[in-house]
């Protein structure tokens, strides 16, 4: 917390919000590398069961190529915050989608699961510098005021990355196989590398540098001393462990009791995405009526209520209405911590958001371990059960912490 000591630096020049006839294209132009981003990440997960008997292999260990991509994608942050704030969030950007769809082109020709393992993970390092980059331009662009409606519209283009990437691999898979859906993935991300090369606005762009690492470690300690910080980081944490766990294991169990496969479980899993873009086309109405302490209650208590269906092991169909309900309280938990973040620390927007992304995707990929265990000892019904109250005590926590406004972080001269 700053005092006389520490005072709360303003942000530098180059990151004061610019006019709002520029935010329309910044925010076009992110959406573009969202959408490519989620594109190739939730692609994989209704081809888990073709491709544990393409590659000899099970279904609970073909899961973890969720965690392949999650976990680099987490451990990268801390390192692409500095650079992100040193060369130019932009640039950093074009950079990792570039790296992004050469790694997808391999992950298409891949000879067996183990190459496949080591190129999701490259996939997910890249991929790890788009979203957390974007939010932080955001921050640095648009006033607070104007802030969270701004991101929301920004998710639009990732919810519909996760759509059309889920439904996409389910229905055309069958078609081109899993080989060529990660082909199509390569070039949805090649196409959001053009974008952003071409697409942002140069004027004023401020030169690179060279990147601080040890100010960095500084800027992070800093950061991680406020406590609204420590409750926002361990909040997505929780959250990506009792949402974002269970998704790799839907085609598997939707499979197991005669529902369907890849394609059904392409269809359960845009149910979520469909549910975030309801929560993108209210949420302005929602900030407006609802406040931050009831939108988290809300969401909170609207994702419990979604996993106490699914694990009830229903027809698919059940399953997708459930989905949908959840990517509407996700989204209501997810896009208020988000834009939280970004008032964390002005002077560092990129290093705080990368801590954040830092904490959510470190839960997404222990959440796949986690539910797979929990789903073999406690069953479908008991393992969704723990998630619902795990997840609607969260959204009553984060109520009660997070009344007060925020307090910047201040650095040392």
């Amino acid at each position: 917390m700053p005092d006389s000591q520490e005072p709360v630096l303003s942000p530098p020049a180059a990151l004061i919000a610019k006019p709002a006839s520029s935010i329309p294209r910044l925010i076009v132009v992110l959406a573009c590398a969202g959408f490519g981003s989620t594109f190739a990440l939730r692609s994989v997960e209704p081809l888990v069961g073709v491709l544990a008997r393409d590659l000899a292999s099970d279904a609970q260990t073909v899961a973890l190529l969720s965690t392949a991509f999650a976990l680099p994608y987490a451990f990268i942050q801390p390192v692409l915050g500095p650079v992100g704030d040193a060369l130019g969030k932009e640039r950093v950007m074009c950079a990792c989608l570039a790296v992004l769809a050469g790694a997808l082109v391999l992950c298409s020709l891949a000879p067996d699961l183990g190459s496949l393992f080591a190129l999701r993970m490259l996939a997910g390092a890249a991929a790890g510098g788009c979203i957390p980059l974007s939010l932080a331009l955001l921050g640095d662009r648009v006033p607070m005021a104007r802030r969270q409606v701004a991101i929301g519209r920004f998710l639009v283009a990732v919810i519909l990355g996760q759509l059309s990437g889920s439904t996409f691999a389910g229905l055309i898979e069958a078609a081109i196989g899993w080989r060529g859906v990660f082909a199509v993935t390569a070039g949805v991300a090649a196409l959001a590398c053009a974008a952003t090369l071409f697409g942002f606005d140069r004027s004023g762009r401020a030169p690179a540098r060279r990147p601080a690492f040890g100010q960095a470690v500084t800027r992070y300690r800093a950061i991680l001393a406020n406590p609204r910080a420590r409750v926002l980081f361990s909040a997505v944490f929780v959250e990506a462990i009792a949402i974002f766990g269970v998704f790799p294991h839907l085609a598997p169990l939707i499979e197991a009791r005669g529902e369907g496969g890849p394609r059904e479980a392409g269809l359960v899993l845009a149910g979520f995405a469909v549910g975030g873009l309801l929560y993108s086309a209210l949420v302005g109405l929602l900030v407006r009526l609802l406040g931050l302490p009831r939108m988290l209650v809300g969401g909170g208590l609207i994702c419990a209520a979604s996993l106490m269906v699914v694990g009830l092991a229903g027809t698919w169909q059940a399953d997708c209405a459930a989905l949908t309900a959840m990517g509407l309280g996700f989204y209501m938990l997810h896009n208020t911590y988000q834009t939280q973040v970004t008032e964390v620390a002005p002077a560092a927007r990129a290093s705080a958001v990368a801590l954040h992304a830092f904490s959510f995707f470190c839960g997404q990929a222990l959440g796949v371990a986690v539910l797979g265990q929990a789903l073999l000892r406690l069953g479908q019904f008991g393992a969704l059960a723990a998630c619902a109250v795990t997840i609607l005590g969260l959204g009553i926590a984060t109520a009660v912490a997070l009344r007060r406004p925020p307090e910047a972080v201040g650095f040392p001269d």
